[in-house]
């Protein structure tokens, strides 16, 4: 047993509420942004936190997600005069004023410096890239345990430990709980995430999925059984809907992608009711968020332009350059400045007949982030 007068049996320090790797993790980043503080301002090239009155997104807090700018992530350096693999890409996302970073895994060319990254060692070094630069990670869309075993919770245990190291403060999936639209299943998927939302909090993690459209559909969860027993008609509560009311609110969190969620609204507009009739229920992406706003401390700021021809509604487009009106939805959220919006766009990268094209378009989403205003 430990003795030590500063940690406890089971390894926490005291008064900090971390057990020990994840206070080595912080502190290790302490000198290096420091020393960054000096020459990096939280303000970026678009100004301070402290903007005029009716900023929307506070400086600190305009972010992406490095899967729009995977390409870049697997370039090969060596063949290509663009930013290529992830320390040149965190450079180039700083000087275009990004505070904050959400990783797709870690996965990038083996020529980029560092090579392989997706270790423990790795996750230092990357750490060490977004101190340098005044980045803040703040989650993965990794892998959640879809089975509960004492092997997959050493894997995700494992991943907490990565997260910790880069300093993140959630850990997440851009899957769904569940792909099923049955009530059973998502009952199911609620109590495993229980489970690891539970786990993640002692780690000093936030636990997170991601939707997309097929998520805020509506449960089957009423009405005559098909052959199988399973539920064929809906009481109107939506997958996602149910999936907030079942779990613990202090461990299991969600990133709304606000484009999706809006293909949604578009599309997801009916449901069979358990006598037959068809009810219209039209669904609000803001009201769901504002109704309990802290759980959803990330959001994908993904903008679309309307195309009522396609299945979707939408086409993804740069941020600000669509018609999904984000200043109305951040108004009506609730909690001003406190959620972390990373912009997204899956179409972003320009393939090899425009190699710069997704961080250009990073520069475009950037600054209409910042100009966006109530």
């Amino acid at each position: 047993m430990n003795t030590d007068n500063d940690v406890n049996p089971i390894g926490l320090i005291k008064g900090l509420g971390l057990n020990r790797r994840q206070f080595l993790a912080a502190t290790t980043g302490m000198a290096a942004a420091a020393a960054t503080a000096s020459t990096v301002s939280l303000a970026g090239p678009a100004g301070a936190a402290g903007s005029p009155n009716g900023l929307l997104i506070p400086a600190p807090r305009r972010g992406i997600i490095l899967y729009t700018v995977r390409d870049a992530i697997s370039r090969d350096p060596s063949t290509s005069p663009y930013a290529s693999g992830f320390k040149a890409v965190l450079e180039e996302l700083s000087r275009i004023g990004y505070r904050q970073i959400e990783f797709a895994g870690f996965n990038q060319n083996v020529n980029a410096p560092g090579g392989n990254v997706n270790s423990v060692a790795g996750a230092q070094l990357l750490r060490t890239w977004l101190d340098d630069n005044g980045l803040e990670a703040e989650g993965n869309h990794g892998s959640v345990p879809s089975v509960v075993t004492d092997t997959t919770l050493a894997a995700f245990d494992a991943a907490c430990e990565v997260a910790n190291i880069l300093g993140m403060g959630h850990i997440g999936t851009g899957s769904d709980p569940t792909n099923s639209a049955y009530v059973a299943d998502w009952a199911a998927a609620a109590e495993r995430w229980d489970l690891l939302g539970a786990r993640a909090a002692t780690h000093g993690l936030k636990l997170y999925t991601h939707n997309h459209d097929i998520a805020y559909s509506f449960l089957l969860d009423s009405g005559p059984l098909d052959a199988q027993g399973r539920p064929t008609r809906s009481s109107g509560i939506r997958r996602l809907e149910y999936f907030l009311a079942n779990t613990d609110p202090k461990n299991v969190f969600l990133e709304m992608d606000i484009y999706w969620a809006h293909v949604a609204k578009y599309k997801h507009t009916a449901y069979t009711a358990a006598d037959g009739s068809t009810v219209t229920s039209i669904f609000d992406p803001a009201a769901v968020v504002a109704a309990q706003t802290k759980r959803f401390p990330l959001f994908h700021a993904k903008d679309g332009k309307s195309n009522p021809g396609t299945a979707n509604g939408y086409d993804m487009v740069p941020f600000g350059t669509g018609d999904i009106d984000y200043a109305t939805f951040l108004r009506r959220v609730g909690s001003k400045g406190s959620h972390n919006p990373m912009w997204e766009q899956d179409t972003a990268p320009g393939g090899t007949a425009n190699p710069g094209q997704s961080l250009a378009l990073a520069k475009i989403s950037y600054d209409n982030m910042a100009a966006l205003r109530g």
